[in-house]
């Protein structure tokens, strides 16, 4: 039987190295979430429709859009504005990981965004207006 050189068992383990623990690397970004306290209201607010497309960004390289025609209500308030709530759209924030979403407007823009399972706020990387519509 014949014994491997130690110089190519040692080239043999870079090469092993190399081929596998890099092809597994990736960046991990995360949202920069900050704890608040959010209070329910007692009776949501009434239904809202956005009039306009409104695309928001948190930092991370993904954007959130809240859809036009989508139907909203205020559900809530954290010091950084009123919580809204839709059930015509799916919303969340991404980073290497995906977060639900509640966006959070104050001044008719939106802010950012309240993470109810995580309980904390993620502040957009500029605010963006939005328009309402009251539905009848």
């Amino acid at each position: 039987m014949t014994k491997a050189s130690p110089t190519l068992c040692a080239l043999a383990s870079v090469l092993y190295l190399a081929m596998f623990s890099g092809g597994c690397a990736f960046d991990i970004v995360s949202v920069k979430q900050r704890p608040t306290a959010f209070s329910q209201m007692g009776e949501p607010g009434p239904l809202m429709v956005l009039q306009y497309e409104a695309t928001v960004g948190i930092g991370t390289g993904f954007t959130t859009t809240l859809k036009r025609g989508t139907t909203w209500r205020i559900v809530g308030r954290i010091p950084a504005g009123d919580v809204y709530e839709t059930r015509d759209q799916v919303v969340t924030v991404e980073a290497s990981n995906i977060h639900e979403a509640r966006p959070v407007i104050n001044n008719g823009a939106v802010v950012g965004f309240y993470l109810p399972v995580e309980r904390t706020f993620v502040r957009a990387s500029e605010a963006v207006p939005v328009t309402f519509q009251i539905s009848h």
